[in-house]
């Protein structure tokens, strides 16, 4: 293995991939809280209704966000790693 794989390998393990699963799981908890706040109004008569669909809306574009970002590093990395052979 290059020196180049190795050190693009290390970033993504142990910087890029720890901030990105904590991120996913913030999205992810926003829109559950999104999904409990909407349940709930529904239960006592609606006054919060919008605030769920926000958050619901929010987590999911994070999420669309963050695996995107995923993406981008994987063919990023695949990039450098097939230059720098």
């Amino acid at each position: 293995m290059a020196p180049v794989d190795t050190f693009l390998s290390n970033v993504e393990n142990s910087i890029l991939n720890p901030i990105i699963t904590l991120l996913a799981l913030g999205a992810f908890l926003l829109f559950i809280w999104g999904v409990v706040e909407f349940i709930r109004s529904n239960a006592e008569g609606g006054e919060n209704k919008e605030d769920g669909k926000k958050h619901m809306l929010w987590g999911v574009i994070g999420l669309a966000i963050i695996f995107g970002a995923r993406a981008i590093i994987a063919i990023i990395a695949d990039t450098a790693i097939s230059v720098f052979r």
